[in-house]
Formats: structure tokens, sequence, C-alpha cells
């Protein structure tokens, strides 16, 4: 599988974080609003930066790691 149990949990971070950010954003109502006008947005953002993150990160394996070889003797 190319996801692996981690980038799934930021993935649903990421989309939990989005959608935080639209419930403040409605919750609040107002349209000159503290929450609605500078917190939710950033919140949405930082969301949709966690959703980007958890597509691109890439686990370290073992079996990527490279391997030490050792040197050959006669």
């Amino acid at each position: 599988m190319v996801f692996r149990r981690k980038n799934y949990a930021l993935l649903l971070l990421g989309i939990a974080m989005v959608a935080l950010g639209y419930a403040m954003m409605r919750i609040e109502n107002e349209v000159d609003g503290f929450i609605s006008l500078y917190l939710a947005p950033l919140i949405i953002l930082g969301g949709y930066l966690e959703i980007i993150w958890a597509i691109l990160v890439r686990p370290a394996d073992k079996e990527d790691a490279p391997k030490k070889s050792r040197p050959m003797v006669p």
C-alpha cells in the first residue's frame, strides 16, 4: 500500500482541522468577528497544509535504508 498508518492519521487530523475551521467560522456568524476573520482561516490553512504533508510524507522503512557494504576480504 502507498499510505501507512501514519499517513492516514495525519490525513484525518488535517480533515478534522479543516472541518473545525469551517465550523468555527459558521458558529460565530459575524463578518467582523475575530474568530471568523483571523483564527478560523489560519486553522483551515493549517488543515490543508497538513493534508498536503500527509500525502507527501513517506515514512522511513528499515528495508529502504541503505545497507552497509562489508569490504571483500580475499
